[in-house]
């Protein structure tokens, strides 16, 4: 029995020269999101190939630094907006959205309690490996395991 095609397995490629945007008004701060943090992404590396490419004299000469991640950033924008658009990942990201309304979220005043709660016991648990620590160092020291003046370099 073959695989039947649904309408949201249509393949990136084919999505990539398209401009139609699928389901626009579902899931929309979930895709939004997603796209924002994609295109942070691709101006973060864009940058750091400028920066690479800036060493090359070629490059400099020939204006070249600038060009390549221009390029990049334009393709990997359009990428980025396709993808959310691919109806398998748009899918996915309105059931994403869909479960993030579905999730009752805490108060303010139970959010603030639990995040003192959280940091109380992270001081408490940094101060009891400090303890744990100076305690294994007395221990060592006192079985001979540590010499007791580490300047002095006899040994």
């Amino acid at each position: 029995m073959a695989k039947e095609k649904t309408v949201g397995s249509a393949s990136l490629l084919n999505e990539l020269v398209q401009a139609n945007r699928y389901k626009r008004t579902q899931g929309r701060i979930a895709r939004q999101a997603t796209l924002l943090a994609i295109w942070v992404l691709i101006l973060i590396a864009a940058y750091q190939l400028y920066q690479q490419l800036a060493a090359y004299t070629a490059m400099v000469q020939y204006k070249l630094e600038y060009a390549i991640p221009g390029v990049l950033v334009a393709v990997g924008f359009w990428v980025a907006y396709r993808l959310i658009n691919w109806p398998t990942f748009a899918d996915f990201l309105i059931a994403v959205e869909a479960e993030m309304n579905k999730v009752t979220w805490p108060s303010k005043a139970e959010l603030w309690r639990s995040v003192i709660v959280v940091i109380a016991l992270i001081f408490i648990l940094a101060l009891l490996l400090f303890t744990f620590d100076l305690l294994w160092i007395t221990v060592f020291k006192a079985i001979g395991l540590i010499p007791n003046d580490p300047s002095s370099g006899a040994g």
